[in-house]
C-alpha cells in the first residue's frame, strides 16, 4: 500500500473511531495516531511526522497521568520536536508543571509555553514575575556561550524555574548563575536534562 494510501486509511479510521471512542485515553490515542499519518503526507515528511506524533502520544499520557485538569485545559501543537502550549491554567504553578511536563517527553527540542493564568490575585507580584523571566531571557539570548532556545523560564513568586536541555553541566551553570544575578530572585529551581557527551 502507498504511503497516500496508508495516510487517508488512517485518516478515515479516525474519522470511524472518533465518536466512538469519546475521550478516553484510547481515543485520543487513535486521533493522535491518524493526526500523526496524515500529517506525513506535508512538507515534513514521514520521519519528523511520526515523531511529532510520538511525541503528541507521550504529551497525552504524561498529563493524564499527572494532572487531569492540566490534561483537559492545555493542547498541544507539536512541529518538527517543537511544543506548543496553549489553554488556560488556574494558577502560575500550573504554567510550571506543563511546561516540565511537555520539556520530559522525548525528542522534545523545544517548549513555547502560552498558557494563560486565570488567577492573577497580586498584579505586584506577577509584574515582577514578568521583569524577572524578560530579564533572563535577554541575558541568556545575550550568552553566545548558551543556547537559549533550549531553555523554558517560567518565573512564580520571584522563584526562576528552568527547563530545557543543556549541551553541558558548564552551561547549565551559566545559566543558573544568570537567573540568580537578578534582583528579587528568591530561588532558582532547575529541571534541566544535560546532553551526555
Amino acid at each position: 500500500m502507498s504511503r497516500a494510501r496508508l495516510g487517508t486509511a488512517l485518516a478515515l479510521l479516525a474519522v470511524l473511531a472518533v465518536p466512538l471512542a469519546g475521550c478516553s485515553p484510547v481515543g485520543v490515542a487513535v486521533g493522535a495516531g491518524a493526526a500523526g499519518a496524515t500529517a506525513a503526507q506535508t512538507e515534513k515528511g514521514f520521519t519528523r511526522s511520526v515523531d511529532d506524533g510520538r511525541i503528541r502520544l507521550q504529551l497525552n499520557a504524561k498529563f493524564f497521568e499527572t494532572n487531569y485538569d492540566l490534561f483537559s485545559n492545555v493542547s498541544f501543537t507539536v512541529d518538527q520536536g517543537r511544543v506548543l502550549l496553549t489553554g488556560t491554567v488556574e494558577d502560575p504553578e500550573d504554567r510550571v508543571t506543563a511546561t516540565r511536563l511537555a520539556w520530559s517527553a522525548d525528542g522534545v527540542v523545544e517548549v513555547i509555553n502560552e498558557l494563560q493564568v486565570t488567577d492573577q490575585s497580586s498584579l505586584t507580584d506577577f509584574g515582577r514575575d514578568t521583569r524577572i523571566g524578560t530579564e533572563l531571557r535577554v541575558k541568556l539570548l545575550a550568552d553566545d556561550q548558551i543556547a537559549s532556545i533550549n531553555y523554558s523560564i517560567e518565573v512564580v513568586n520571584q522563584t526562576v524555574y528552568i527547563m530545557g536541555i543543556a549541551r553541558s553541566q558548564a552551561e547549565l551553570g551559566r545559566a543558573i548563575g544568570h537567573a540568580r544575578n537578578i534582583p528579587y530572585v528568591r530561588g532558582v529551581v532547575d529541571y534541566v536534562t544535560v546532553q551526555q557527551q
